[in-house]
This record gives C-alpha cells, sequence and structure tokens, in this order.
C-alpha cells in the first residue's frame, strides 16, 4: 500500500502543470488585447462590416513557426486611415513576425519613387512590389478592392522571399 501512495504522489508531482509558462503567454497576449487586437475573425467582421465589402484573406502563409495570430480592425476619424490588420508572432522568436495590412484601394499607401523597390508580376498579371525597408521588407499589393501590405521582419529574408510572397499573394480569392 506504501508503494502505491509513492507511486501516485511521484506520478502526481511528476505532472504538475507548468503555470509560469502559461502566465508568460497570457502576460504576452495581454498586450495586444490591450491595444485592441482580437480574433482574426472578429477583426475581419468588424472591417467588412464598415467597410460594408468582402476581404478576401489570402489561404497561404510563409512557413514560419507561429504562436499567436491576432487581428485588428482600426476605425479612426475619417475613413482614410481606416484598415484591418492581421499579425502572426512567435512569443519564443521576436524575428518570426509576419503582418497583412489592408487597406480600400482609393486610400492606398503609394511606394512608388522609393529605394529599393523591385516589382513582381503575380498570376493575374498584377503588379506587385518588392520594398526593404530597415527592420521589415513589405510585398504590396493591388487585388480588387484593396490594397494588401504583407510585412515580415527583415531576419525572415531567407525564408521568406520575393517568390513565397508571389505564391501569397496569388492565393488571394475572392469567393
Amino acid at each position: 500500500m506504501k508503494r502505491i501512495v509513492l507511486i501516485l504522489i511521484t506520478v502526481f508531482l511528476g505532472f504538475q502543470p507548468d503555470y509560469t509558462a502559461f502566465a508568460k503567454q497570457r502576460q504576452f497576449e495581454d498586450i495586444f488585447i490591450e491595444i485592441g487586437y482580437t480574433a482574426i475573425d472578429d477583426a475581419l467582421s468588424a472591417a467588412e462590416l464598415h467597410f460594408n465589402k468582402e476581404i478576401p484573406l489570402p489561404y497561404r502563409l510563409p512557413r514560419v513557426a507561429f504562436t499567436h495570430q491576432v487581428g485588428r480592425f482600426i476605425d479612426l476619424e475619417g475613413d482614410i486611415n481606416d484598415s484591418l490588420e492581421v499579425e502572426f508572432l512567435d512569443q519564443h522568436n521576436s524575428a518570426n513576425h509576419y503582418k497583412i495590412d489592408i487597406r480600400p484601394l482609393k486610400n492606398k499607401i503609394e511606394f512608388q519613387g522609393r529605394e529599393n523597390l523591385t516589382e513582381y508580376t503575380l498570376k493575374n498579371g498584377e503588379k506587385a512590389i518588392y520594398v526593404v525597408d530597415r527592420h521589415f521588407i513589405f510585398f504590396v499589393v493591388e487585388n480588387s478592392d484593396w490594397q494588401y501590405m504583407f510585412g515580415i521582419d527583415k531576419r525572415l529574408s531567407d525564408k521568406v522571399t520575393p517568390e513565397i510572397f508571389v505564391e501569397i499573394a496569388d492565393s488571394i480569392t475572392m469567393e
């Protein structure tokens, strides 16, 4: 009987949940919740309701590990800066950061005339631009009525190449 009790105590102590890991994950999530991020579907629904139009998301992602995915609809005074932000992050590796900013084409951000700009052609014949910034790389696509800005941390440039961005952009489909 004593043996069974000792075995049960040993097993019980061996399977204690890691509350510190849970607390760290919760703190990481709370940072985003505090600044208005929610589930991607909730942010997408809010943006589609605001713009009164479907916003197709790409079904492809970079081949990078992410622990969290969040979205935020930004509705500022007026319409010019209203946009949908989708973020993919890895709480254990800050380099694993991928984002998508989507805004109406009528309020697009202009990139022409900037340095470090390369043009690519998508399957549908549309042009996309690849922009290398100081800390981020952006891939900008116009599709239907939307401008999509895909961005990655510059440290991922060897894993997320322009060709991967083209595949991601080609995966945006209108239902």
